[in-house]
Parts: C-alpha cells; sequence; structure tokens
C-alpha cells in the first residue's frame, strides 16, 4: 500500500461475508483463520481463506488473516504452521499481537500490529515499525492530535519501510484499552487476550462512592455507544491515517454489506476532492440500495475521544440497540398494540423489530408476527409474536422505536452491489485480421485476434453503433467498459457469434495478466541492531505468554519482565480494565468539573468508587493527571485452580541483550 493511498478495511466473520465486503468495496478485509484469531467463534478453515484470497486479488483487494491472541510455549509451533499455510494460501498479511512471533520462523509475510498491543504513544508506534511492523492499529481512544503525533513520529511518508497507520472508524467499543482488559479472566476464566471475553463491560452495576453512597443503580456504566467517524474522516486523513478499520468480525452479512458500502460512499466523495490521494484497490461499485448506519443493530453513535472527551459517550440505560422513533401507542387489547407513526408514509412490515422503555428505563424488545394497517393517516395494528402480558409498562402514549425493519434486511439479503474495473476497448484491422485489445484501469492488458479479411457492412450507417454496442456487452465479467475505439479501414461487419468469442477471449487474457501481475506486500525489515524498546520494565500488562516473547524483549533492551495475567502470578488486587473512560466524568462527578475539589497542594484527586454486580465488587480508581480509569480487582481462587496457567516459569529480571 502507498502512503498517498486510502485503504477501507472490513470484517468478515467467514469468507461468503468477506466475498460481499470486496463487492460492496473494500480494499482489504480481515478474518480469522482455524486458530489463534482474537474471536472464539469466528474461525476459517485455511481453503475457505483461500477461496476469499482469489476473489479479493482480483480487484487488488488484500486479506489479512488475525494471529492475534497470546500463545503459550506450546502453541508457536502450531501458530508456526498455520502462518505458513495462510501464506502458501495467498493471504497478504498477518495481524499479531504476540511479539513472539516475531523470533520464530514465520514466513515472508508482512506482519501488522494488532490494536490489542496498545498503540497509544509516538514512543511505542515508533518502536513497532522498527521492529518490522509494516501496518499499526491505533487505540480507538485517541484524539486527532495524538494521532498526528503518532504519525510524525513514524518520520517521511514514502521513507522506505515507513508503518501505515490504521483506525477503527466504525462498530462496537470496548471501554478498555485493547490488551489492557482482564476482567473476564479474573472471573471467569475466559480471556479477552484469547479471543474468549465474556463482556463484563456490557452488565449493569450499582455505583457506590467512597463513603458508600449510592450514585447510580443498574447502570451499564462500562458499556459504550457505538463508534462512528463518519463526519471525522477527513480531519483523520490529515492526521496520517491511511487504514479506515470497520469493527465487526461478529457482525452478520447485512451489518459488512451496509457498513462497508456506507463508507465506500464517504471515501470516494473524498476522492473527488482530493486527487493527490487514490484508492487502494480496484474498481467503483454501484449498490442497489441506500446505505444507512442506522439501520443495523447499535448502541447510539459516538466519535467517542477523536474530538476531545465528551460526557455522552456511554450507553448506560442498555447495551441493546434501541432504535429509531417509529411512533407512539394509541391503544392496547388482548393481542395487539395499535400505533400512530410519526410518519403517516411509514410501512410497518411482519417481522419488524420493535422497542420502548419502560418505568425503570429498561428496553423491552416486541417481535411483530403481524401488522395491519388501520387507515391511511399512519395508524397501525400490530400483533406481537409474544403474549401481551409479557410487555410491561406497554401503556398509552408511550413511545416506540423500530430497531429492525424486515423490509431493509430482506433487501440486503439479495444481490446488493455490483463491483466493476474501468476498461478500455480498442478493436484493430490489421493485414491478418481483427484485434481486440482489452485494457484496464491498472495498466493491464488482454488481446485476442480473429484472423481473416472481415466482411463489408450493408448497412454502413448503422455498422459503427452496432460493433461498438456488441463490444460493450461485458456482462459478468469484472469489467465495465469506458470507451470503445475502432481504428477499422472501412465500415465492417462482424457476426456477432465472433465478436463474443473475441470478447471472451480478451477478457480471459486481461484477467490472466492482472493475475500474473498480483505481487505479495513486502515484509519490513526490523532495524538492526535492534531498537531499544520504550521501557526497560514491564508489568503484566505486556502480555508476555511465552519465552520468544521475552526473548524479544530482552533483546530489545528490557531488564525486568513479568509474566501475563494468564500466567496466574498476580494473585491481589491489580488493576483488571485501564480506560479514558471515566465514570466520575459521565456522571459530572469529576473534580476538575467541580469547582474547589483539590488534593494535597491543590492537585486534582477523585476519592475510589465501587461497581457492584451481585456477588461480584469492583473498585474504582483514578489517575486524573493522565485523565484515566482503573477497574480494580483479583482473580478468583476457582479460576487459578481451574484454569491452567502457562506451562513455562517467567523469570522477573533479565539482563539487557547485548548489541
Amino acid at each position: 500500500m502507498l502512503p498517498h493511498q486510502l485503504e477501507l478495511l472490513a470484517p468478515a466473520r467467514d469468507a461468503d461475508i468477506g466475498i460481499e465486503a470486496v463487492n460492496h468495496g473494500a480494499d482489504a478485509v480481515y478474518i480469522g483463520g482455524p486458530g489463534f484469531g482474537a474471536r472464539a467463534t469466528a474461525d476459517n478453515s485455511v481453503q475457505d481463506i483461500a477461496r476469499l484470497v482469489k476473489h479479493a486479488h482480483r480487484y487488488n483487494s488484500r486479506i489479512f488473516v488475525t494471529l492475534n491472541t497470546i500463545l503459550r510455549d506450546d502453541e508457536l509451533e502450531p501458530a508456526r504452521k498455520l502462518a505458513w499455510q495462510l501464506y502458501d494460501a495467498g493471504v497478504d498479511a498477518l495481524i499479531v499481537q504476540d511479539m513472539g512471533l516475531l523470533e520464530i520462523d514465520l514466513p515472508p509475510i508482512q506482519l501488522h500490529a494488532s490494536t490489542q498491543t496498545d498503540i497509544r504513544t509516538p514512543e511505542k508506534a515508533r518502536f513497532l515499525q522498527d521492529a518490522g511492523l509494516s501496518q499499526i492499529v491505533l487505540a480507538r481512544e485517541l484524539t486527532l492530535q495524538q494521532i498526528a503525533a503518532i504519525d510524525n513520529a513514524l518520520g517521511p511518508k514514502d521513507a522506505p519501510g515507513r508503518a501505515i497507520l490504521e483506525f477503527f472508524v466504525h462498530g462496537a467499543l470496548c471501554v478498555a484499552y485493547s490488551g489492557q482488559c482482564y476482567i473476564s479472566h479474573a472471573h471467569t476464566g475466559r480471556s479477552a487476550n484469547r479471543g474468549d471475553c465474556s463482556q463484563a463491560c456490557r452488565l449493569p452495576y450499582e455505583v457506590k462512592d467512597s463513603q458508600g453512597r449510592i450514585v447510580a443503580h443498574d447502570k451499564h456504566v462500562l458499556s459504550m455507544k457505538d463508534n462512528n467517524q463518519s463526519d471525522n474522516l477527513r480531519e483523520i486523513i490529515d492526521a496520517g491515517v491511511r487504514s479506515f478499520k470497520i469493527e465487526g468480525r461478529y457482525k452478520d452479512m447485512a451489518y459488512v454489506k451496509n457498513i462497508t458500502a456506507h463508507y465506500r460512499v464517504l471515501l470516494d466523495e473524498i476522492l473527488e476532492e482530493r486527487p493527490e490521494l487514490a484508492r487502494a484497490s480496484s474498481g467503483e461499485c454501484t449498490f442497489h440500495f441506500q446505505p444507512d448506519p442506522d439501520q443495523n443493530f447499535n448502541r447510539e453513535f459516538t466519535d467517542y475521544f477523536v474530538q476531545g472527551r465528551k460526557e455522552d459517550i456511554g450507553a448506560f440505560d442498555t447495551p441493546k440497540n434501541p432504535g429509531r422513533p417509529i411512533g407512539y401507542v394509541t391503544a392496547t387489547g388482548p393481542n395487539f398494540v395499535e400505533l400512530q407513526t410519526d410518519d403517516q408514509d411509514t410501512v410497518i412490515h411482519n417481522g419488524d423489530g420493535l422497542c420502548y422503555l419502560d418505568l425503570q428505563k429498561e428496553l423491552v424488545g416486541l417481535q411483530i408476527n403481524r401488522a395491519e394497517a388501520v387507515n391511511k393517516k399512519g395508524l397501525w395494528r400490530v400483533f406481537p409474536k409474544d403474549p401481551m402480558e409479557g410487555f410491561k409498562d406497554l401503556r398509552k402514549g408511550v413511545q416506540v422505536n423500530r430497531n429492525r425493519d424486515m423490509d431493509w434486511v430482506r433487501g440486503l439479503e439479495k444481490k446488493s452491489a455490483e463491483r466493476r474495473i474501468g476498461a478500455w476497448l480498442t478493436l484493430d484491422e490489421t493485414a491478418e485480421g481483427l484485434s481486440l485489445t482489452i485494457t484496464d484501469e491498472d495498466g493491464h492488458s488482454g488481446r485476442a485476434t480473429l484472423p481473416g479479411a472481415p466482411q463489408d457492412a450493408k448497412d454502413p450507417s448503422q455498422a459503427e453503433n452496432k460493433l461498438r454496442e456488441n463490444l460493450s456487452r461485458l456482462g459478468d465479467t469484472l469489467f465495465q467498459p469506458l470507451d470503445v475505439t475502432l481504428n477499422l479501414n472501412g465500415p465492417r461487419f462482424v457476426p456477432a457469434s465472433q465478436l463474443n468469442a473475441l470478447r471472451r477471449e480478451a477478457v480471459e487474457g486481461l484477467e490472466a495478466a492482472r493475475a500474473a501481475a498480483w505481487t505479495r506486500l513486502p515484509r519490513a525489515k526490523p532495524v538492526e541492531p535492534p531498537v531499544v524498546y520504550p521501557e526497560d520494565t514491564l508489568t503484566y500488562l505486556a502480555n508476555v505468554f511465552n519465552h520468544k516473547a521475552r526473548d524479544f524483549y530482552a533483546k530489545h533492551g528490557v531488564k525486568v519482565i513479568a509474566a501475563a495475567y494468564e500466567s496466574h502470578e498476580e494473585e491481589g488486587e491489580v488493576s483488571l480494565m485501564i480506560t479514558k473512560h471515566c465514570v466520575r466524568y459521565s456522571l459530572s462527578l469529576c473534580p476538575k468539573q467541580a469547582k474547589g475539589v483539590t488534593g494535597v497542594q491543590g492537585t486534582v484527586k477523585a476519592e475510589p468508587m465501587q461497581l457492584i454486580n451481585g456477588k461480584e465488587k469492583l473498585t474504582l480508581r483514578f489517575d486524573c493527571k493522565p485523565c484515566e480509569m482503573h477497574v480494580v480487582g483479583k482473580i478468583k481462587r476457582s479460576v487459578m485452580n481451574a484454569v491452567p496457567a502457562s506451562p513455562v516459569t517467567f523469570y522477573r529480571t533479565r539482563p539487557v541483550a547485548k548489541a
């Protein structure tokens, strides 16, 4: 990928979704392999990934495979073998978290630093670039100014080995810095760093202050709204980002189609404005629907910290999809609800999903079994799938939202996009006969010949138009005609069957030329001698889970290396989550927001708080200088006993490797 190219990077739960991501405009797709992919139930066979690779490469789109869990020593060899299998399948890059992978015999495949590597500083980003990572996924919590600072630290954009900056622009948000959350492992033994998060952040909590007073009851105070950077793309580009990542390897086909198309449209508008920038792959998309992010599951949207800290980033009332307002209840019956829609042109469909807030502000879902229009002024009678007695507080005047539109869903179940590569066709008359050359927008050509002298046209006035029309029929091929040039010695007639065969042969030659021109992304070479890591001491937060990872950091000058949290060496209370989100700030209780709340010598001080969910109790501690929150707790004894730790012993001290 060149520094002036913009890459739209889409997720894929499986190969079929990945193929549709490409068809809807993705310049690259990231997908999990058969293991080690940080999404426990989103694995794919190498054979399926090879099928996706073949389709993507036709458009010069790239396929990245996630190999981004931390690994035990006994998993390094299986991971190495898998990396070679993926390389042989044509995969373009591996997305990694565990630095131990850089110390084993990997194929010459490009490596990208996962968001799990927690890249928040210019020093960390520069180190990973100098260690041989070609693309680095920045922390979601960064501001535009912080992104720009990282971009500047990487050096000139056209310098050899210069890393590409990748940034999440859409999808679900983890409240913790990626790679810095251990609550799931501490409470259940399911490690987020190993792809099996139990999502404690989506649970409701009671929040108590340091004096035991309840400041929030049954609120999802660790649940974030969904990320949406649609309005910030130009500024993110100016800050240095070149790869725009959509979250969602668990998401369904409709989500990937819709959100990929949405950002394809937005990025293409920017490319029209800025000719110095270009797409990272080939072809243009035509969509048979209007992309709309609000139609997919979302917890409402936030642009998070890109434009600075804001209060309204949390989905505290519910982690579910609240949908969009559609109308209000006018009456209820024994098996139906009457709704007056806000817009009388609104159509309610069988199978639609509706929802409303009960008196406790809990979101209640209602699936429609049958919908009937009562009149032409927007009054509808809907018959829920479930009994009416299950819908608490559903009464006259309650606002109702729609969070699933079946008409929309069914539309995306059909073919919803076409992606075509522009091509110029030239028909030449030579001494040997006719020659058709098709040249695509990337400069590749395919050629076919029809020997023998062509016939004179019986109707010269229509001959040229018919030839152009027939040659332009590229049908279901990858290509769309941009222009047809005829270099003939006079009006000619060519039978349709011969023209069709000539065109098919030229298209096959063009596809073969494109395939032959495909080249692998280059593997970046690490700087020699090895650069020094920004810190000389690593705690459990560095996620070092095997000897090769320990050797990597030692080689780069780290003197003290602690084992990963999953090694069970941290038995006391520690930070189980570190987050830029602050519960105090979101509840308007931050000392910086309140006049006169200061600690020793005038420094801002925030007293701890407590989170309670059933028997689970966690402490919130606030580090006000960097404006961060730590969720503190300890690993359960049942997890210590039931979940095996790494079968290796880690040593807390390690000499600096000699240059």
